[in-house]
């Protein structure tokens, strides 16, 4: 049997029932279908790590750095100082695997911060329904993918066993394969924008941290992408502007994967 080319998600866990399938295959399309699916993932992956880590404590911690300018705000997630006080809400005795889940903590404290003054968000917004079949009658999170020789199957089925970390896992995964994705199907030139910033290797001191988000909010983005996907390509202006600090603002499915397999 044949499968179609496609791009489908769905969720049906307790009160979320969500999903959209995307048949039209045009590349502005696709890279659309995976912003909003992007969005859809990260908002609400938070909510899955609560048995593992205090997420009301880190939302709170980021509230409060919302006075800092961005590259004080950097410099202040990218401190030792910042680690210390995301330790204690990390619910993990074992160091290595909590070292995992502090990683875990720390992107998700650089998401909720940096949200307060740059957008992190795509503006395709997200899914809030049910506009497709749901293929299992079980509780799962799927995503699937099939254009040309790219084929992707990402699923969990959920039972009552389910480590709540697993869901988190698996909308991370989903996330960074869309995030790797949306260049291609945008047109956005992530070359380009990772040459803006090839004057600054690492990022470590203040003066450096300042040139960096200088930068960051002068690149003419209308140089990388197409006009319909700028917002995508500032976006990306980020990520390529937190490696060179070692942030991060996706949520990262490896640590988890490791947390997981260890606990």
């Amino acid at each position: 049997m044949k499968i179609e080319d496609h791009i489908a998600f769905t969720a049906n866990h307790k009160n979320w029932k969500v999903g959209d399938k995307l048949l039209a295959m045009d590349d502005r399309q696709i890279a659309h279908f995976l912003a909003m699916v992007s969005n859809t993932v990260t908002l609400k992956l938070p909510e899955y790590l609560t048995e593992v880590m205090n997420v009301a404590g880190i939302m709170s911690l980021a509230e409060e750095m919302t006075e800092k300018d961005v590259w004080e705000l950097l410099k202040t997630l990218k401190s030792p100082g910042t680690s210390r006080k995301l330790n204690p809400m990390i619910f993990e005795e074992n160091k290595k695997l909590k070292n995992h889940l502090l990683n875990v903590a720390k992107a998700l404290l650089t998401r909720e911060a940096l949200s307060k003054k740059v957008s992190i968000n795509y503006p395709e917004g997200v899914i809030t329904e049910l506009k497709t079949t749901l293929i299992y009658h079980d509780e799962h999170i799927n995503f699937t993918a099939k254009n040309g020789s790219w084929i992707v199957v990402k699923r969990l089925i959920i039972d009552n066993k389910t480590p709540m970390a697993d869901i988190a896992r698996i909308l991370a995964s989903i996330n960074e394969t869309a995030v790797s994705k949306i260049p291609l199907y945008g047109k956005i030139d992530l070359d380009g924008i990772r040459k803006w910033f090839g004057d600054i290797k690492k990022a470590r001191s203040e003066a450096e941290i300042k040139t960096l988000v200088e930068k960051f909010f002068h690149i003419p983005v209308e140089n990388y992408a197409p006009n319909e996907f700028k917002d995508h390509a500032k976006i990306y202006a980020l990520r390529v502007a937190l490696e060179k600090v070692g942030l991060t603002i996706d949520i990262p499915a490896k640590p988890l994967e490791k947390y997981l397999e260890k606990r």
